[in-house]
């Protein structure tokens, strides 16, 4: 039951996006995570109840903490601040987001502590911003090789955020660039399913470039998210 105007009008915007991404994937399963920050719980739960779309994802520790509802599949997908750890490792699928050692040291330590292996994606930084979070291509695999010595971490791919004002051709380099740090980890390790890339920006680009994992956020809520 769609209980409200605004509710309608996204849920018919998020159908919409499915028909396209199906016609992008060419029959490959793609996982949509509907990025929510600034989105309301009974907004995404609306949405979750009345479209194939069942993961959130958040880019901030505090606002998960006050949406977070056990009925949601979450996922992490902003930087993360080691200190805010402690208060989301239970409460996520995935953290997507993992773009340093120290983070990496601490997220098994807490999973450690509830006895759970934490999924992690490798955030790679394909455009090489300063201001941007996510190890250099270069750096990846040592990266991942590094993941592989803590218990409570498991790796299921990576993450990858591009810059915003590139060129279509520029944003398929940084494409390009993640699909093949992807194949080779895929080579490499056993359980890597994931490459997240592509929001509502250029998730049909990303998809056509091996993206198996998008995170549109106003593709789907409009100016609610952003």
């Amino acid at each position: 039951m769609i209980n409200s105007v605004m509710g309608k009008v996204e849920i018919e915007r998020a159908l919409r996006l499915l028909e396209e991404i199906k016609k992008a994937a060419a029959g490959r399963e793609i996982e949509i995570v509907a990025a929510t920050k600034t989105v309301s719980f009974e907004t995404i739960k609306e949405l979750f109840d009345n479209t194939p779309i069942k993961v959130a994802g958040e880019n901030r520790a505090q606002e998960l903490m006050q949406k977070y509802h056990p009925s949601v599949l979450w996922d992490f997908i902003g930087r993360l601040q080691t200190n805010k750890v402690k208060y989301i490792i239970d409460k996520v699928r995935l953290i997507q987001s993992l773009d340093r050692r120290n983070l990496l040291e601490t997220i098994n330590k807490e999973a450690a502590k509830h006895n759970k292996v934490q999924d992690v994606l490798l955030q790679i930084n394909t455009g090489k911003e300063e201001v941007k979070g996510g190890v250099n291509p270069e750096e990846a695999l040592e990266a991942a090789s590094a993941i592989q010595n803590y218990a409570n971490v498991r790796l299921k791919g990576i993450m990858a955020v591009t810059p915003l004002d590139i060129s279509v051709s520029e944003r398929q380099k940084c494409f390009d660039t993640a699909y093949g740090i992807f194949a080779q980890l895929k080579q490499s390790y056993k359980g890597i399913e994931y490459l997240s890339m592509g929001m509502s920006n250029d998730y049909i680009q990303a998809i056509e470039s091996g993206a198996n994992m998008i995170r549109p956020g106003r593709a789907i809520f409009g100016e609610r998210a952003y």
